[in-house]
């Protein structure tokens, strides 16, 4: 039977990063939680003002909001999808051993060290209407000059996300193709499966987990997309890619009404744990 000391031991060893977590996580979530309750405007001070409900009710019969929640649907929808297929075909690419692999693999992932707003203010400057190199090349294949954050800002922005995390989907998928069991391949070899039949039956299985964990980290992370959107076209033109998180930025910091913009970030954090448990019951079933 173990000492009192030595029961304690390992309670001491995790304390400073317990105290850590509650002092930089747990506290200012509740604090943010409690702020959600009252109306309260930084610049004019004075004493917050009980509301209850009333930023919650006031957020969510706004057509205004739920307009912002479509435009984040079709932006983490259009993106994750993108950097789906992208990310499979490279995976694919890559699995393939030829000369110079570890470096094009090395080379495709460079874009996840970028930092998120450089990737915005950089690609600010490839869609430039007068000197954008993609402006330059859509010009000599179509002819016309198109303006993508004025013209197609939704295509722009999803662009520059697909640019920046189909790596991280590329090295998910990759992880579980070298994860297939060689004597799986060969004896679908052997069998003469057909293409379609050995991924269908010997390799999807195995890589079936780390696809789907990879498509729960990319949606999780594009619903909370802030930098790359705000530095390429913050939000516009007008609201058509004004994300949720744009919307509680401008309500908290340049509105000034800390108690809505708490609230709106507690009901976006409803919306992310309702739908990563929904994500996590499909993928059960779909593993079992």
């Amino acid at each position: 039977m173990r000492s009192r000391s030595e029961r304690l031991f390992p309670i001491l060893l995790i304390t400073p990063a317990l105290a850590v977590v509650v002092f930089l996580v747990i506290f200012p979530l509740l604090w943010a939680l409690g702020l959600s309750f009252y109306k309260y405007n930084v610049l004019r001070g004075g004493k917050p003002l009980f509301v209850g409900l009333g930023n919650y009710v006031r957020l969510l019969s706004s057509s205004f909001i739920w307009e912002r929640f479509v435009t984040t649907a079709e932006f983490v929808v259009s993106a994750v999808l993108l950097e789906f297929i992208l990310g499979f075909g490279l995976a694919l690419l890559f699995y393939q051993e030829f000369k110079g692999r570890r470096i094009a693999i090395t080379l495709t992932t460079m874009p996840l060290l970028v930092a998120p707003i450089a990737a915005g203010i950089f690609f600010r400057y490839i869609y430039d209407a007068t000197f954008g190199i993609f402006t330059y090349l859509a010009y000599l294949l179509t002819g016309a000059k198109i303006n993508m954050t004025k013209d197609y800002p939704m295509l722009a922005v999803v662009l520059l996300d697909a640019w920046q995390w189909t790596p991280f989907m590329m090295l998910f998928i990759l992880a579980g193709l070298e994860a297939v069991p060689k004597y799986l391949l060969e004896s679908a070899e052997v069998d003469r499966l057909s293409w379609l039949d050995k991924f269908r039956v010997v390799i999807w299985p195995t890589i079936r987990p780390l696809v789907m964990l990879a498509l729960l980290f990319r949606t999780m992370d594009a619903f909370r997309t802030f930098d790359t959107v705000f530095a390429l076209t913050e939000g516009g033109p007008g609201t058509q890619t004004e994300l949720i998180s744009l919307t509680i930025y401008r309500i908290g910091f340049k509105y000034f009404r800390t108690g809505e913009a708490c609230a709106l970030a507690f009901i976006v954090l409803v919306i992310v744990i309702l739908l990563t448990n929904l994500y996590l019951r499909m993928a059960k079933k779909v593993t079992v």
